[in-house]
């Protein structure tokens, strides 16, 4: 029987080949769909397990997750730099790392920040050594640069007018394991030779605002100003890095906090929930994205689940109209005492195996289209998205597996409503 099923395709494998190409492209649609969402859930997920509270000046919650965590360009606004004096004194705080944005160099985002977050980042170094010095840089893993080569910052964008400063070029000393996330294509350099970089070091902490071109959107006006004292700023880039911050600390747009305890981390949330500060924690605000994200899928699952059902109805008309045109052939085996069983597993057993074809490769080519898409997005921003199937999946399969059984059954019941005497006159 299973000789003759193979040998019926081959003689119509053209209209085979055709049914196994529609099937597998409507498998792929909703296998593209469901891996890619929980790629992108997965690798944000772990990307921002690193940060576990980020405090900044009173605004969007989104937005300053994803710009201190995902490392995303968006104009924030600054807190006084005296939220960062008094993180560094709490008790109840592990450390209190600054991050300051606003240069690149090469395409790859300048962040100033501490030695501490650093090593929170990747512990152990892959080569090289921690920063110690204003004219010294670690980068990211994704960085393509060598241990020892110059960095030229550049404020703001190529395509936006910026300019490469001329009076600092960092050295890179060292190059970071990688971490999975966006920080794998950073250049973290100390916050005091950006501080120094954009004329802010040692400014009265009411006069913060006036000093955000290094960290922030500003204004065409204060863009100029801070373009005139950066000319005149001298820096030593073989000074030693200071991480003490006091009260005179410059105005910041973010910081990122490790609590000591989980109940620290909610305490010190609630206490900077305010008119002038917002505390946030990253898992939290990537949970309204993925609700976002979510319904985003359903639809486009909904979209691909219809398309099944179009492709399967179609695929249910063309074989019964095949059965039409294999009359004779039904009849001719139930004349010669094939009982109807055979009958109905040789048609069932032609379309099951179709079903099953096309459904392993939909599998395969949603994978592949899953993959390509996580690698460009892990291209773009450095956070790694696992292509990987779950434990539910098998659910969905058995339940493919089921519904090809029934759809193949029905033509092969209506072709046994035919008599064989009339089969072979037909």
């Amino acid at each position: 029987m299973i000789r003759f099923i193979l040998a019926d395709l081959r003689r119509f494998k053209g209209g085979a080949l055709a049914v196994i190409v529609l099937i597998a492209l409507s498998v792929a649609l909703s296998v593209t769909v469901t891996l890619q969402e929980r790629a992108v859930r997965l690798g944000s997920a772990r990307a921002a397990e690193k940060f576990d509270l980020v405090i900044g000046a009173a605004g969007s919650e989104t937005q300053l997750a994803l710009s201190a965590v995902f490392l995303q360009p968006s104009p924030l606004p600054l807190m006084s730099g005296s939220v960062l004096a008094k993180l560094s004194e709490d008790s109840r705080v592990e450390f209190a790392a600054p991050v300051g944005f606003g240069d690149s160099a090469d395409g790859h985002p300048v962040v100033g920040t501490t030695s501490k977050l650093v090593s929170a980042l990747s512990p152990t170094l892959a080569e090289g050594a921690m920063f110690a010095r204003l004219g010294e840089a670690v980068i990211g893993a994704d960085v393509r640069k060598p241990v020892g080569a110059d960095i030229k910052p550049m404020h703001g964008g190529a395509d936006e007018g910026g300019h490469t400063h001329t009076e600092l070029i960092y050295t890179v000393s060292g190059r970071m394991a990688p971490t999975g996330t966006a920080w794998d294509r950073a250049i973290l350099v100390p916050i005091r030779a950006v501080w120094q970089l954009h004329g802010m070091e040692g400014e009265a902490a009411h006069d913060h605002d006036h000093a955000a071109g290094g960290l922030a959107t500003v204004a065409a006006a204060e863009h100029e100003h801070t373009e005139e004292r950066e000319h005149e700023a001298h820096i030593d880039p073989a000074a030693a890095i200071d991480e003490h911050f006091g009260a005179e600390t410059p105005g910041l747009p973010a910081v990122l906090v490790k609590p000591k305890t989980v109940a620290d981390a909610y305490r010190l949330r609630q206490e900077y929930r305010g008119e002038t500060t917002l505390a946030v924690f990253p898992a939290e605000v990537l949970t309204r994205l993925y609700a976002t994200l979510g319904d985003a899928r359903s639809l486009l699952l909904a979209i691909a689940i219809g398309t099944q059902v179009i492709v399967i109805a179609a695929i249910l008309l063309v074989t019964i109209m095949h059965i039409g045109t294999r009359q004779k052939q039904i009849g001719a085996l139930r004349a010669f005492g094939a009982p109807a069983r055979a009958v109905v597993a040789i048609v069932s057993g032609e379309l099951f195996l179709l079903f099953l074809a096309g459904f392993g490769l939909g599998i395969l080519l949603g994978y592949a289209a899953a993959h390509l898409i996580s690698a460009s997005l892990t291209a773009t921003t450095a956070v790694r998205m696992p292509v990987e199937f779950a434990r539910e999946d098998i659910s969905l399969a058995v339940w493919f597996g089921i519904l090809a059984v029934v759809i193949s059954i029905i033509p092969a019941l209506s072709a046994l409503r035919l008599s064989p005497a009339r089969a072979l006159r037909a």
